[in-house]
């Protein structure tokens, strides 16, 4: 089967509107703030797939808002009444996340006292949010190929298959293509959550959505810390659309809240941003660094994507090419020294 992609040819059929961005529990449809094309074409085959019984994979770089798109897939279905279930498969250990999703039999291992349901069971009668899917083991990925294929689960320590109705949306910032290509993921379970594929784009090809987007924030945290910024002054803005956004609207979300909380005035300026974004349109200071030791300009390599990634130790892990036991040694090291 051939999976169905968005593309920024169907956005012509979007209305333009601007949603608000207001991050908490509202509805999801109402937190995405977009007008650039490829962002509400991915809006709109969110919507047009909602209320079939296929599988979506949402594809993007971290902090572009899949689980949010997750989550508008699942309100406008007609299972928006059953749970909407999230599991970060990248954030749970390996011997811990066959457990976690598939539950346990009291006994099943030690400390296992009582019978736990899975997030599969958790989530019966409404849609299970895998994130990181490309981050699964091999092992874990065949048994999550069996229950798209079979519908039932085996908890931990069980004799009996249990039967789940659950509609699965799966998220990674992996090519999945060329994870499959390098044999790291199955061919057969990409085809199966790939049914239908819908790309986020990263902020930084989302033009002018910097603008609302830095905007609404900027409301939502005056309000929320009582601060009396109200405006986003131009030159401030001039520096947030120059800037490269690596962690996305994750990352434009924690640049705003810290700049309100710093801005001392109704007024949010330049100086008030971090390093990071003023630095992206200053020209660099020749030979600044270039004297500092080795461990130094590492800590403030890991320190800058620690702050890119919101703290976010798998999302650093990845944007630095290590892995995250490595990532977590480094940053002892750091607080030893």
């Amino acid at each position: 089967m051939v999976p169905y992609r968005s593309s920024a040819a169907t956005a012509a059929a979007v209305p333009a509107r601007v949603l608000s961005a207001v991050p908490p529990r509202e509805p999801a449809e109402a937190a995405f703030l977009a007008r650039s094309p490829r962002a509400l074409a991915a809006l709109k085959v969110a919507r047009q797939v909602a209320d079939s019984t296929a599988t979506v994979l949402v594809q993007g770089e971290s902090g572009t808002g899949k689980e949010l798109l997750a989550r508008i897939v699942h309100e406008s279905s007609r299972r928006a009444r059953g749970p909407f279930v999230a599991v970060n498969c990248a954030a749970i250990p390996e011997t811990l996340l066959e457990s976690e999703l598939f539950g346990h039999e009291r006994g099943a291992f030690t400390g296992a006292s009582a019978r736990r349901l899975g997030r599969f069971e958790r989530a019966s009668g409404g849609t299970l949010f895998l994130d990181e899917v490309g981050d699964m083991s091999p092992t874990m990925q065949a048994k999550i190929l069996r229950v798209l294929q079979e519908h039932e689960i085996e908890r931990v320590g069980g004799e009996t298959s249990v039967r789940v109705d659950v509609r699965v949306v799966a998220a990674t910032n992996r090519d999945l293509e060329a994870e499959v290509a390098a044999g790291r993921f199955r061919e057969d379970l990409y085809y199966r959550l790939a049914v239908v594929v819908v790309q986020l784009p990263a902020l930084r090809e989302r033009g002018d959505d910097v603008d609302l987007l830095a905007s609404r924030f900027l409301e939502h945290f005056a309000a929320e810390h009582g601060r009396p910024v109200r405006a986003l002054a131009p030159e401030a803005a001039d520096r947030l659309r120059a800037y490269g956004w690596p962690g996305n609207v994750r990352q434009l979300r924690n640049v705003m809240e810290r700049a309100v909380l710093v801005a001392d005035g109704d007024a949010l300026r330049a100086e008030h941003l971090p390093p990071e974004v003023l630095s992206a349109t200053d020209p660099p200071e020749p030979d600044a660094d270039r004297f500092l030791p080795l461990r130094e300009l590492e800590r403030r390599h890991i320190r800058r994507a620690l702050d890119l990634t919101g703290g976010n130790l798998g999302d650093t892990a990845r944007m630095l090419g290590i892995h995250r036991n490595t990532l977590r040694q480094k940053l002892r090291q750091i607080r030893s020294a």
